[in-house]
């Protein structure tokens, strides 16, 4: 029996090595399973149409497959693009994401948040809306406000039919007239903040507000009132 044991002994040691280190290799890749958050990025959005649902920026995925492969991934090389070439105005749905996300054969999606995607389009509109001067104070004493004149009058916004619709004028930033004494002529940036909607290719209106000085009140002269006289009987 000992005879057996000892028999061929370096062969056996280095067979005993190899599977040591077999083991090793097959223990240090066992499966685990890593959380990632890659970009969502919408593409070929058709000309006329825009996204007018909240759509997040990242989503959440959970990758499973051998240790050694998961901790090679860098940030960048996973995220999931969104084809809507062919999309028409309405909703259009995007379900099972984990087939989307390209991996390597060797790991598995196990998990995606959210696990489908829906996408509302709407078709673009313009409008003409007319600008509002937004002011702050009043003038110096013995000064009014006369007159307010902005340019352009009246300035372009775009966006989906529905929102447009609420859309009825375009403020500026305030200006400040308190204490003026003298006409004003300043640029001031447009105050606006649509959720889908837009400005066009004008950002600031130019104002000029015009003053007029009040005419001095004169003193009013004291007048003795009138006496009637005594009635003689």
């Amino acid at each position: 029996m000992m005879k057996m044991i000892f028999e061929n002994w370096p062969v056996k040691i280095l067979s005993l090595f190899i599977a040591v280190v077999i083991w090793v290799f097959i223990t240090g890749e066992q499966v685990a399973e890593v959380g990632f958050s890659i970009p969502l990025e919408l593409k070929n959005i058709p000309k006329g149409l825009m996204v007018v649902n909240s759509i997040p920026g990242v989503i959440d995925v959970r990758l499973s497959g051998p240790r050694t492969i998961l901790s090679g991934i860098r940030p960048g090389e996973l995220n999931l693009t969104l084809d809507l070439q062919n999309a028409r105005p309405g909703m259009t749905s995007f379900g099972r994401l984990e087939n989307r996300i390209h991996v390597s054969s060797a790991l598995k999606v196990s998990r995606v948040s959210p696990s489908s995607l829906d996408v509302r389009l709407e078709e673009v509109e313009e409008k003409l809306v007319p600008v509002r001067v937004m002011m702050n104070g009043i003038p110096a004493e013995s000064y009014r406000l006369a007159d307010v004149e902005v340019n352009p009058k009246m300035v372009m916004v775009s966006g989906p039919r529905n929102e447009l619709r609420k859309i009825h004028e375009v403020s500026t930033g305030t200006v400040d007239i308190a204490h003026l004494e003298k006409n004003l002529a300043v640029k001031v940036p447009l105050n606006f903040d649509g959720d889908h909607v837009s400005l066009g290719d004008v950002h600031e209106v130019h104002v000029r507000i015009f003053l007029e000085k009040l005419k001095p009140e004169l003193p009013s002269e004291d007048v003795a009132p009138e006496t009637e006289e005594p009635v003689v009987p």
